[in-house]
């Protein structure tokens, strides 16, 4: 048995019938995205509810909507019957989602359901079942075939159900104006959110992990303090205290191959990097990141807004926080 032909056919299966069902989008996803976005703009919250494998494809959108800043929840069809009903007010819209529509559990939901006066989104793979016809927006998942061999798995139908629910909550996003910010806030505990929350003040090295030195200051002097204070680099300074250069270990190791025996009397004016590139302090994580991507350097000095060196970062800082 070839292997990789047979995993390519799974593959290529489920692509074919994505197109397809891309290819059906219609109006009823717009109003769909519209209940959506109305929901989340009267402070309602969007109740996903499914069995089986659809309920295992509602928890992760449930999840994915509350990522993107659209309150979502996961609501039980056997539990709704027995008291968790009560999560469900009239601001709130529910997206139920069964292949086959009939699912027995979810049928006896809906009632309750409209009762409660939530609107209702179907994602089904047949819009003229139970659920297709209870609800107030049917969303089209019919695949021609599962990607099992014996056409019986839910494969390629479970995969179409998962992508058209990524598909309302990205365009969710989209619409409600959604940005990098709003997205980091919601994930402050990852790299993103570092990235994106943290300015350079809260990371860089300060005190004594920064060394300051003067224009004429010998090599040999700043290396003592260099490796006094366990740093890659020391920043110079003009006599008014501002930013004049930055000189590196691997400046000096440069140095030292051309210059052997005079470099430790040279001042390190002379072999610094004049002009380094640099950040405000206030400025975000994320202008870092970009600075050491785009410069391809190991260091960056950080000023305050006098132009005055407060601090330096060093790519392992960002390594170190778990930035990168």
């Amino acid at each position: 048995m070839d292997y990789l032909d047979k995993a390519r056919r799974v593959i290529a299966l489920e692509i074919e019938e994505l197109q397809r069902v891309r290819d059906r989008l219609d109006e009823s996803f717009v109003k769909a995205v519209k209940f959506l976005e109305t929901c989340v703009a009267e402070r309602g919250k969007i109740v996903v509810t499914g069995v089986g494998k659809s309920g295992n494809i509602g928890t992760k959108l449930a999840a994915t909507f509350s990522s993107t800043g659209a309150p979502a929840t996961v609501l039980d069809c056997q539990d709704a019957l027995h008291g968790d009903l009560g999560l469900v007010d009239q601001p709130d819209v529910v997206v139920a989602l069964s292949y086959s529509g009939e699912t027995a559990e979810l049928i006896a939901l809906l009632p309750h359901l409209r009762r409660r006066g939530a609107r209702l989104i179907a994602i089904t793979g047949r819009p003229q079942s139970t659920l297709g016809r209870e609800a107030d927006c049917v969303l089209d998942v019919h695949v021609e075939r599962e990607a099992c061999p014996l056409n019986l798995a839910p494969t390629a139908s479970t995969t179409a159900t998962l992508v058209m629910g990524d598909a309302l909550a990205m365009v969710l996003l989209e619409a409600r104006g959604f940005t990098r910010e709003h997205f980091a806030e919601l994930h402050p505990g990852g790299s993103l959110g570092r990235a994106l929350l943290l300015r350079a003040s809260d990371i860089m090295r300060k005190g004594a992990d920064l060394v300051l030195v003067a224009r004429d200051a010998p090599v040999v002097s700043v290396i003592e303090r260099m490796t006094a204070a366990r740093a890659g680099a020391v920043v110079v300074t003009h006599d008014d205290g501002t930013l004049a250069g930055i000189f590196t270990q691997g400046d000096f190791a440069r140095s030292f191959q051309d210059d052997e025996k005079g470099i430790g009397r040279r001042e390190v004016g002379d072999l610094m990097t004049a002009d380094p590139i640099h950040l405000r302090e206030d400025r975000l994580v994320g202008e870092a990141l970009r600075l050491f991507e785009s410069h391809r350097i190991d260091d960056l000095v950080v000023v305050d807004a006098s132009g005055r060196p407060v601090g330096i970062i060093d790519t392992q800082d960002l390594t170190r926080l778990r930035i990168v």
